[in-house]
């Protein structure tokens, strides 16, 4: 989700236009909304199966959000889509799962200071992990590192100063969130291991419903392609 539908304005109209101006697509906030507003009904359709595919032969079932959630997206300035996957019904119990996918953009130019980049994607995140709690969202998942820049391709070693231990300051300031909208939320950092020295490690951590910390995930595929050198942390 930069984007978790709609804001309940037109596609392609003025109002839509000039409240996603930064950082939009030709004027519109998502590419979805750039293509259904200028391709013909039929045209879309097809486009839209290419990109999205479809669900047991159907094209996939929009949701509407609450009014709450899109006055989160349109105050907020971030583009939220929601959509319906059937499976065939099961006999013994009737599961529903909701699951979040949240990407962001960084918040500042990297060249600000880093209390700063790292204040500023927390108070950018906030809003988008809120709509996701009104729409019902089961199971939130981050990008990678989302709490600094993507700064893996490079080898500039300052960047290792986002890096936190597990139960560090990202993991807490998400940790509410799972506990106030009963979500299960996939946290991904570039973790401190403070056991071990200066070792640094691209890990999950699984943040339950309750608050807690379930478990993590240590990367331990790290690629080497190019002057992409991710082992150098």
């Amino acid at each position: 989700m930069e984007k978790i539908d709609g804001i309940g304005k037109e596609n392609g109209s003025t109002e839509e236009k000039q409240s996603f101006k930064d950082g939009s697509i030709c004027g519109y906030n998502s590419l979805h909304r750039l293509l259904s507003a200028n391709l013909k009904p039929q045209l879309y359709q097809e486009v839209s199966r290419l990109l999205l595919g479809l669900n047991c032969g159907t094209t996939l079932e929009t949701i509407v959000p609450p009014e709450s959630a899109k006055a989160l997206s349109s105050k907020h300035e971030f583009d939220l889509q929601a959509f319906k996957f059937s499976a065939d019904k099961e006999l013994l119990r009737e599961p529903q799962v909701r699951a979040g996918l949240i990407k962001n953009s960084i918040a500042l130019p990297t060249t600000a200071p880093f209390s700063d980049q790292k204040k500023a994607i927390f108070e950018k995140l906030g809003p988008i992990i809120g709509a996701a709690g009104t729409l019902g969202v089961n199971i939130l998942c981050l990008q990678e590192a989302w709490m600094m820049p993507f700064a893996f391709c490079t080898r500039e070693k300052r960047w290792c100063e986002f890096a936190k231990p597990v139960n560090g300051e990202s993991t807490q300031f998400l940790q509410e969130f799972a506990l106030k909208y009963n979500m299960v939320i996939i946290s991904s950092i570039l973790e401190r291991d403070i056991n071990n020295g200066k070792t640094y490690w691209n890990t999950t951590v699984i943040i339950g419903n309750c608050g807690n910390i379930i478990g993590k995930h240590r990367k331990n595929h790290i690629p080497r392609v190019g002057d992409f050198n991710e082992s150098r942390y």
